[in-house]
C-alpha cells in the first residue's frame, strides 16, 4: 500500500483535534485533511469551517466509505476505538488510532487482525516515541551513558480536578465502560508506552489498583512492579487525588541516570558521579506532528518505519490490564 498524497478524515474531531493533532495532517508534505466527523453535525461543520476542512460528516460510515478519503484517524474515546478500526480496515484504508488504543487488550486484538486480514497498517497515537525530546533519551541509553540499564521508577500523582467532583456529569475518562479504566488509563499509558520504547517490551507484571478518594466508580491510584524483556527492573506509581503535582521518571544504570518527565518540559537531566548534563527542547506546536510526519513518510513510501504501530500499542494496554485487573474482576 502507497500513496502519492494520504487525503485524511477525522472521526471525531473534539478537543484533542483542535491543537494536538488536526492541524498536523494539513502542515505536512503529501498530506491532507479533506473531511472530519462529528455525532453533532453542526460541531463538525463549525471545525471544518475554522480549519479550513472541505467535508464534514455526521456519521462515520459515510466519511469511511467516502472515495476521497485514503486513510482514517480515529479520534473519539477508547470505547468505540475498534469499531471504527473494523469498519476502516474493511474499507481497505490505514488506521491511525488514538491512545489507549482500546479498552483492554483483547480489542486490540481485535483491531491488529482486522488490519492485518485487510492488508492495511495500524497506528496508535503515542506521539511521544517521535518527539526530539524522547529520541534523546533512546540516544543516550542506546550509547552506553548509563551503563547497563538496572530499573526504571515512574511516579505520578495529582490534585483531584474539578471535572472529576460532579457525579452528575463525568468526564468519559473516569467511566471504564468508555475509556477502559480511570485516568490511569488516559495518562499512564503514555508512560508505560514511552517505557516500552526507550527499554523494549514488559514481559512480567504485577499491580494493585483501588479507588480511595471515592469521586468515581474508576480505580484512582495504581502501584505495580515489572520486568522488562531485557531484564531491567520497574516500579510505577500513579495517584488522581493527591494534594499537588509530579511527574518524575528516573531510568537508572551502572554508570548514571536520566531524570525526565513524561508531560512536563522540564529538561532532560543526565547524572553520573561526574555530574550532571542537561537538554531542553522545545515543546511541538503540534504535539501529534512529528509522529503523523513518520506515517504520511510510511504511507508514501510503502515502509513500515514509524515507531508506534498496534503491535507496540497493544502491549501498552496488556500492561496496564495486568496492573488493574484485581480491581475490575
Amino acid at each position: 500500500m502507497k500513496f502519492d498524497k494520504v487525503r485524511w478524515g477525522i472521526i471525531g474531531c473534539g478537543d484533542v483535534t483542535e491543537v494536538k493533532s488536526g492541524p498536523a495532517f494539513q502542515k505536512i508534505n503529501n498530506s491532507e485533511l479533506v473531511a472530519v466527523m462529528r455525532r453533532t453535525g453542526g460541531l463538525a461543520k463549525d471545525y471544518a469551517n475554522r480549519h479550513d476542512v472541505p467535508k464534514w460528516y455526521d456519521n462515520a460510515d459515510e466519511l469511511i466509505n467516502d472515495p476521497e478519503i485514503d486513510a482514517i484517524y480515529i479520534a473519539t474515546p477508547p470505547g468505540s476505538h475498534k469499531e471504527y478500526t473494523i469498519k476502516a480496515a474493511k474499507a481497505g484504508k490505514p488506521v491511525y488510532v488514538e491512545k489507549p488504543m482500546a479498552r483492554n487488550f483483547d480489542e486490540c486484538q481485535e483491531m491488529i487482525a482486522a488490519c492485518e486480514e485487510a492488508g492495511v497498517p495500524l497506528y496508535v497515537a503515542y506521539y511521544r516515541r517521535a518527539q526530539q525530546r524522547f529520541l534523546k533519551i533512546k540516544e543516550l541509553l542506546e550509547n552506553g551513558a548509563v551503563g547497563e540499564v538496572r530499573f526504571v521508577s515512574s511516579t505520578q500523582y495529582q490534585k483531584a480536578t474539578e471535572d472529576v467532583l460532579d457525579p452528575q456529569h463525568l468526564p468519559w475518562r473516569v467511566q471504564p465502560e468508555l475509556a477502559g479504566g480511570g485516568l490511569f488509563f488516559d495518562l499512564a499509558s503514555h508512560t508505560l508506552d514511552l517505557l516500552d520504547f526507550l527499554l523494549g517490551p514488559i514481559t512480567s507484571v504485577q499491580g494493585f489498583a483501588s479507588n480511595q478518594a471515592g469521586y468515581y466508580r474508576a480505580e484512582d491510584i495504581v502501584t505495580g512492579t515489572y520486568r522488562f524483556e531485557s531484564g531491567v527492573h520497574g516500579v510505577g506509581n500513579w495517584c488522581f487525588t493527591a494534594f499537588e503535582n509530579v511527574d518524575v521518571n528516573e531510568i537508572v544504570g551502572s554508570r548514571g541516570k536520566i531524570t525526565f518527565s513524561t508531560f512536563g518540559n522540564e529538561p532532560i537531566v543526565f547524572t553520573t558521579a561526574s555530574g550532571t548534563e542537561q537538554w531542553s527542547f522545545e515543546r511541538p506546536e503540534h504535539v501529534h506532528q512529528p509522529l503523523v510526519e513518520a506515517i504520511v513518510a510510511d504511507l508514501t513510501s510503502g515502509s513500515r518505519n514509524c515507531p508506534s504501530s498496534g503491535v507496540t500499542g497493544a502491549r501498552t494496554n496488556w500492561v496496564m490490564g495486568e496492573m488493574v485487573k484485581n480491581y475490575y474482576q
